[in-house]
């Protein structure tokens, strides 16, 4: 190993790696993510690359599983603790609101639903975010069914919203449209 490989080594970690590929898929999707592109993007050989990964693949499993505990740590844990459940469904609409690169890389992973890893990412995030809102809803004293059927209908309007506006283009909504735009979706959402 020579003193350039050993300095790329050290310098960049897989989570740096991962990282990169993240923001490479949030500007330009899945079927960007190319080991020699990110490389050249990171500023160092493709060659110190396969010091943390055997190939694309497990970059690719690598950085979606940070993306998807991103979204369990950063987001629902923070959350879940806050004891009156109608302020958690409220607290959950305003922060998810918050999180553009999450919701750009969400925007590109439901363009590749056919791509083997990232079909079974998507089923266990959706899951749990669906899984978590009927607890919420539950909590809130919504009967069952009706929570669940609330839980769903909240979620389809994420994941509609990101729809429209990042895989559509849709206009974009100014700061202060959007701010009304999420607290229009609360107080329609969020039992009173």
């Amino acid at each position: 190993m020579n003193a350039r490989q050993k300095t790329e080594r050290t310098r960049l970690s897989a989570e740096d790696w991962e990282h990169g590929a993240l923001e490479l898929i949030a500007e330009s999707g899945v079927n960007a993510l190319a080991v020699e592109a990110l490389a050249r993007r990171l500023g160092v050989t493709k060659g110190s690359f396969y010091w943390h990964f055997r190939n694309r693949e497990a970059l690719l499993l690598a950085a979606l599983e940070r993306w998807e505990q991103h979204d369990e740590a950063d987001v629902l844990a923070q959350i879940e603790p806050i004891d009156d459940p109608r302020e958690r469904l409220r607290e959950i609409f305003h922060r998810v609101a918050r999180e553009v690169q999450s919701h750009r890389i969400y925007a590109a992973l439901l363009k590749a639903l056919d791509h083997p890893v990232v079909l079974p990412l998507m089923t266990r995030v959706s899951q749990r975010r669906i899984q978590f809102l009927t607890e919420a809803y539950l909590q809130a004293a919504m009967p069952p069914k009706q929570a669940g059927h609330r839980a769903r209908l909240a979620y389809a309007a994420f994941v509609g919203f990101l729809q429209l506006n990042l895989a559509l283009g849709m206009p974009r909504l100014s700061h202060e449209e959007f701010d009304a735009y999420v607290e229009h979706v609360a107080e329609t959402l969020i039992p009173h």
